[in-house]
């Protein structure tokens, strides 16, 4: 009787203990912050030169003209990320990479020829799975449909800047109004209409300021009396480098059109191009565009510049209408910052705002963007999640676009698959830098010789030093990036960087090994 009594009693003690831990457990759980909604705002081809908030030779001139103000305030109430790259500075790749943590010889998408797998691992599908409700909305630009979103409505191809086609679920429809527009309006709608039993995933994808940088009305006007600062390479010699650098077709001067880029005697027929844009518009939205090309078209015509004086127009020319798109999307960035607010979601709500790359702004007198050289390499990211990321805060640490999917992930509560090539960077966010963290990155550009063509080459960056190897043609590069910030001189074969050569040539091979990409074709595809 004793034995059943004192059993009894163990019975109960160990029942009650359970039953405080579970308590316990249970308060610590109710306790717990939710998990975070995130919306992620993304933009096609904006420069870090372009954004108020970023420092570079434009940024006084930005700030002057209030280009980015709203980008500046999500900046001023979170961080930015200055050390921030692609894997591969081309629209779909990049959006590849994003979405399944992969460098673009393991997603499949390396250039955009390519056409997304949607059967692979990707972090929405993750966030869906887990009780995520999900949304794509804008650009997508990979081919195949979307799948991990609960709703998507996306651009067909790189889409349309006036009154362009989405394509749903349920077919494609032409939408009246200017494109940038349209995406905030959509987001915003869904942000109203969406489950509010389960926390969300909003990735809200702009076309601008993609080329043929066509602003909406309301910014025709916009520094139509200004100058735009010239860069201080407009006028590159390419000499110092590798042979590509001088063989490519995006020169500013040479290589902008005069009609579809420019605007000059713009054609109000034919199907492609600038034309298919114009059988778009409204007659009002033609007056309109009338009205500001015009009279700039009569004054060249008139007048026509040659040599540089020529390259000089067309670099304010390119550069006005760059930046009108630019005000747009950020007009637009606004809106759904706003509308979190009026819904009492900034609290619990995650802000990435992030470009599938960098740009040329005639820097070694360029557009467009593909190398790896800082302009196109970088891309701007900057991130507002409150009472984690201080105010105003500048992160340092190296990142690249292969490390948002696991991001997306650990904020939800969960983690990427092994097999993910980047790393979250949570842990930056919340001001611990893993000991353990890259001090290099991997680069791979392919498409040659498509669009511009920029010779296929990969290439390895360490907090210093650029190494950069065209395969195709067996030339390398190497660049002090201390010294020699605007990459003009290679110093590959120099004497007194042999030994960091040796260094950066066995770092880019380990890279390869680690991501497991086959070794390089021999010059000649030998």
């Amino acid at each position: 009787m004793a034995s059943d009594t004192s059993s009894r009693r163990e019975f109960l003690r160990v029942s009650a203990a359970s039953a405080l831990a579970l308590s316990a457990t249970m308060r610590k759980v109710m306790a717990a912050p939710e998990r975070p909604n995130i919306v992620f705002l993304f933009s096609d081809d904006h420069s870090l030169q372009s954004i108020g908030a970023y420092k570079s030779r434009l940024q006084r001139f930005i700030n002057q003209h209030n280009i980015t103000p709203q980008l500046n305030r999500l900046a001023d109430r979170g961080g930015v990320f200055e050390r921030s790259y692609c894997c591969n500075s081309l629209c779909g790749p990049s959006r590849a990479a994003i979405l399944t943590g992969l460098h673009s010889h393991a997603n499949g998408f390396i250039d955009n020829s390519s056409t997304f797998d949607s059967r692979q691992w990707t972090a929405p599908k993750a966030l869906q799975a887990s009780g995520y409700t999900t949304a794509m909305i804008g650009k997508w630009h990979l081919v195949s449909e979307p799948t991990g979103f609960d709703h998507w409505e996306i651009l067909p191809g790189q889409g349309s800047y006036y009154n362009p086609d989405f394509i749903t679920p349920t077919g494609t429809a032409r939408r009246a109004g200017y494109c940038t527009d349209l995406i905030g309006d959509a987001a915003i709608s869904w942000l109203r209409a969406r489950d509010k039993t389960k926390p969300f995933l909003l990735m809200c994808q702009h076309k601008a300021p993609h080329r043929p940088w066509m602003p909406p009305e309301r910014h025709l006007g916009l520094l139509a009396n200004e100058s735009v600062p010239e860069p201080a390479t407009l006028f590159d010699d390419y000499k110092g480098r590798a042979t590509p650098a001088s063989e490519q077709e995006m020169q500013v001067g040479r290589d902008l059109t005069m009609v579809s880029d420019l605007k000059v005697r713009p054609p109000l027929v034919g199907a492609t191009g600038l034309a298919g844009e114009f059988n778009r518009m409204t007659d009002a939205q033609k007056v309109a565009w009338d009205a500001a090309y015009v009279p700039r078209n009569e004054r060249f015509t008139a007048s026509p510049p040659e040599g540089r004086e020529l390259t000089r127009w067309k670099y304010q020319a390119y550069m006005k209408d760059y930046l009108r798109c630019v005000k747009a999307l950020d007009d637009n960035i606004g809106r759904v910052l706003d509308e979190l607010s009026a819904q009492g979601l900034d609290d619990n709500t995650v802000v990435i705002y992030a470009s599938d790359q960098g740009f040329y702004n005639g820097e070694h007198g360029w557009f467009d963007k593909r190398w790896m050289y800082e302009e196109s390499l970088s891309m701007p990211l900057i991130v507002r999640w409150p009472d984690v990321v201080k105010p105003g805060q500048r992160f340092s640490p190296m990142v690249q676009n292969i490390d948002y999917a696991p991001t997306l992930m650990e904020l939800a509560g969960g983690a990427a698959p092994d097999s993910v090539h980047g790393k979250s960077f949570v842990p930056i966010l919340r001001g611990n830098t893993p000991k353990d963290w890259r001090t290099s990155i991997y680069y791979h550009y392919y498409e040659f010789p498509q669009d511009h063509r920029v010779q296929a080459h990969v290439g390895v960056r360490t907090d210093r030093y650029k190494l950069i190897y065209y395969y195709a043609v067996g030339q390398w590069e190497l660049f002090d990036l201390e010294k020699d910030p605007q990459e003009l001189l290679s110093v590959f074969g120099d004497p007194a960087y042999l030994s960091v050569q040796t260094t950066m040539t066995v770092e880019l091979e380990r890279l390869r090994q680690q991501y497991k990409e086959k070794p390089y074709p021999r010059p000649g595809g030998n």
